[in-house]
């Protein structure tokens, strides 16, 4: 309550040396002043804040922001989940200190495990034409988080299985534990079919084939059964997948925020267009990315000093990348 009172104050405030300081020269260093420490800051304190989620918990370290899914015996997916989620998916849209976003699972057993059977058999039983259909609401919800500027990351050291595996194909990368993840699309056993982008999304990760299989066989797949069909980057053993996730999320988070958007936006947009529309795409967010990086800054500095004709440098990239962003 005191700190809603106190950014009331900050606002009002600011509010008034706007009316106040208009047109008058002298106020000019004060009011940009004030713009950029104050209003920045009560922008951040009001729309920046991972908390007051009831299925998952959130820990800020600088850039990265892991989500840790902890709700009842066994995570369901229901109306709470996808509430907290969609809530986190709009702070997360106009955040552009937070870079990669990790998400993992209190329980041992169970990353996410499916859709709220209690949501399910309250679904309508009659037919509608192509025209009527509208998105569900797990769809709406996978698709905004997919689409967050942030590079998204399933750490999954448990069970995912129909919703929660679709919510994991909606993130970026998903990295299993040998031994403890195991991924079902069972809903054709349940007389229906994947409705939370499972079916769009296998296809697209896995090809057609193996996504038919997926869907319906309605069994369990393993952690090295994801990775050789695709549904996951990479399987790891127990004690590897906790270090491998965190130096990967520590590596990309040190990449300008909006070329992290801008690459993840093109791979994304490519999938579904011709390959004329997907270069042409890909200009366009070469573009939006150049206008807020240091790119050219750091292609001039590369040119001037002839860093790409030393061998020693082109045997280093992997190094040398991340010093490069040291330059701003």
């Amino acid at each position: 309550m005191f700190k809603i009172a106190l950014l009331s104050i900050i606002f009002i405030s600011w509010l008034y040396v706007k009316i106040y300081c208009q047109n008058k020269n002298e106020c000019l260093f004060y009011f940009e002043w004030y713009d950029v420490l104050i209003m920045k800051q009560t922008i951040k304190d009001i729309t920046m804040k991972y908390e007051g989620f009831t299925t998952f918990a959130t820990e800020q370290k600088e850039s990265i922001l892991t989500v840790t899914f902890d709700f009842g015996s066994v995570n369901v997916q229901g109306q709470e989940m996808l509430a907290d989620l969609n809530s986190l998916a709009m702070r997360l849209e106009g955040d552009r200190e937070t870079k990669v976003v990790v998400f993992q699972s209190a329980n041992p057993e169970i990353w996410v495990c499916h859709y709220d059977t209690e949501l399910l058999k309250d679904m309508s039983d009659e037919a509608v034409s192509r025209e009527e259909a509208k998105l569900l609401d797990l769809q709406v919800v996978c698709e905004r988080i997919s689409k967050v500027p942030q590079a998204t990351i399933a750490k999954l050291e448990g069970f995912a299985r129909g919703g929660g595996h679709e919510l994991a194909l909606a993130l970026d990368m998903r990295f299993a534990a040998r031994g403890k993840f195991k991924f079902m699309q069972m809903e054709v056993g349940m007389g229906i079919l994947p409705c939370g982008g499972g079916a769009s999304r296998m296809a697209r990760q896995t090809g057609l084939g193996r996504a038919l299989e997926i869907i319906l066989s309605a069994r369990d797949f393993d952690a090295d059964e994801g990775e050789r069909m695709g549904t996951i980057n990479k399987a790891l053993e127990p004690d590897e997948i906790g270090p491998y996730v965190d130096e990967l999320a520590q590596r990309i988070a040190k990449f300008p925020a909006e070329s992290i958007n801008a690459c993840k936006q093109m791979v994304y947009e490519s999938i579904d267009k011709p390959i004329d529309e997907a270069l042409k795409a890909e200009a366009y967010w070469l573009y939006q990315a150049t206008s807020k990086t240091p790119a050219l800054q750091r292609f001039t500095i590369a040119d001037e000093q002839g860093l790409e004709h030393d061998i020693e440098n082109q045997r280093n990239w992997n190094d040398l990348v991340m010093k490069v962003q040291e330059i701003n």
